[in-house]
């Protein structure tokens, strides 16, 4: 069963048109947290894609929260962002 966050995650994030997108829920590894206990939740972002091409590591963390904007107000408490362009994902992954 898929969280219903984690589907809301990656509907706002496809305006990316992200070539990768991989999203984790560390929710679990929080319980008990201020965040975790009003039901908001952990995650994890890895997203490559073209529109972070030229773009500095804190723009292409704030296109993300941009996005997410609504989210982090009601389903995401903590959010771990990698963001890459697909060249600097292809250099990683070798």
């Amino acid at each position: 069963m898929t969280d219903h966050r984690i589907d809301a995650i990656r509907s706002c994030l496809l305006e990316l048109e992200p070539i990768e997108l991989e999203i984790f829920d560390d929710s679990h590894q929080h319980a008990g947290h201020p965040g975790a206990q009003e039901g908001r939740g952990h995650f994890r972002v890895r997203i490559v894609s073209d529109a972070f091409r030229n773009q500095s590591t804190i723009t292409r963390h704030r296109i993300v929260y941009d996005l997410l904007d609504d989210l982090m107000q009601t389903d995401i408490h903590a959010l771990g962002i990698v963001a890459l362009t697909p060249d600097e994902a292809a250099a990683t992954s070798h």
